[in-house]
C-alpha cells in the first residue's frame, strides 16, 4: 500500500517536547514519517527534540532537525531556506508551536498577553510568510496545517484569556488564508485539540492549575470529556495526517475537533 505522504516533504513545527512521551508535534512528526514524509523538524530546543529524533529513525523517517526560535522573523527565513536547500522542496507546513500562559483579564500582565499572541499565532504568520510563495512557485499545490485548541471556541477550565484568544485566531487566520490560497490549491485547515494528555500535563499546567498535583488535574479534565478515556497527541497526529493527505483533497478552510466530546456537552 502505498504511504499517504510518499515524497511530501513535511515542516512541522514545536517538534521537541518538555518531557518523555507523545506531545502533539512529536507525535505529528512521527506519524508523517511512517507515512512516506521526510521531515523538517524545528524547534527552539535541539535536546527536546532528542527523542522525536529517535522515534522517526525507528519508522526509519528521514529527518532535518532544525533549531531555531519561530517567533523572529530572520531566524525563520533561515530556517526556511534551509529546509528548501536540503530537501529541494516544500510541500506540508504543520504549524504547531504554542504554549498557554494563565491569567484572566485583571491577572495576566501585558507582557504575558504579547507573549500569547507572539508563540500561539504570529509564529504561523511568520512561517506561513515564508512558507506559501515557496509552494507557490512550485505550482504543484501544498497543505498547512494549524494547530489550535479548544481554548479558542470554549471556557476549558481555567482563565487564560491571552491563550484562548490567540487561539481563537488561529481558526480564522486559517479560514481566511484558505480562501486566499484556493486558487493555489493550497488547502489550509485547523486541527482544534482539547484537553489531551500530553507530557505538558505533568511539565507545565499541574503547576499552573492544581498546585503541581497532575493526578487531581487529569481527573478535573476527564470529568469534562464524554468519551471513558483522555486522547493524546497522537490522536492529534492522526487528525493533521488526514487533513495534510490526498483523502482530504477538497476540504480546506475549516477546523477538526479533536476533544472526545468535549466541546459539545453544555454542562
Amino acid at each position: 500500500m502505498t504511504q499517504r505522504l510518499h515524497g511530501k516533504v513535511a515542516i512541522v513545527t514545536g517538534a521537541g517536547c518538555v518531557g518523555p512521551g507523545w506531545g502533539n508535534g512529536r507525535a505529528i512528526a512521527t506519524r508523517f514519517a511512517q507515512e512516506g514524509a521526510r521531515i523538517v523538524a524545528i524547534d527552539r530546543s535541539a535536546a527536546a527534540m532528542t527523542e522525536t529524533l529517535s522515534r522517526i529513525q525507528d519508522v526509519n523517517g528521514e529527518v532535518l532537525a532544525l533549531e531555531g526560535d519561530v517567533t523572529d522573523a530572520t531566524a525563520v527565513q533561515q530556517l526556511m531556506d534551509e529546509a528548501q536547500a536540503h530537501f529541494g522542496r516544500l510541500d506540508i507546513l504543520v504549524n504547531n508551536v504554542g504554549k498557554p500562559i494563565p491569567g484572566g483579564i485583571t491577572k495576566l500582565s501585558e507582557a504575558d498577553w504579547q507573549a500569547q499572541l507572539d508563540i500561539n499565532l504570529s509564529t504561523m504568520f511568520l512561517m506561513c510568510q515564508q512558507f506559501v510563495p515557496r509552494v507557490q512557485q512550485q505550482q504543484e499545490g501544498g497543505a498547512i496545517v494549524n494547530i489550535a485548541s479548544t481554548s479558542g471556541i470554549r471556557w476549558t477550565g481555567a482563565a487564560q484569556i491571552g491563550y484562548a484568544a490567540a487561539k481563537g485566531g488561529v481558526i480564522q487566520f486559517g479560514r481566511v488564508m484558505a480562501v486566499e490560497l484556493a486558487k493555489d490549491n493550497i488547502r489550509v485547515n485547523t486541527v482544534v485539540p482539547g484537553q489531551m494528555h500530553t507530557p505538558m500535563v505533568e511539565a507545565v499546567l499541574a503547576a499552573n492549575q492544581s498546585q503541581g498535583d497532575a493526578k487531581a488535574l487529569l481527573a478535573r479534565r476527564q470529568k469534562r470529556i464524554p468519551l471513558p478515556f483522555m486522547g493524546d497527541g497522537r490522536d492529534v497526529a492522526n487528525a493533521a495526517l488526514f487533513l495534510a493527505s490526498e483523502e482530504a483533497r477538497f476540504i480546506t478552510g475549516t477546523e477538526l475537533v479533536v476533544d472526545g466530546g468535549m466541546s459539545a456537552r453544555c454542562d
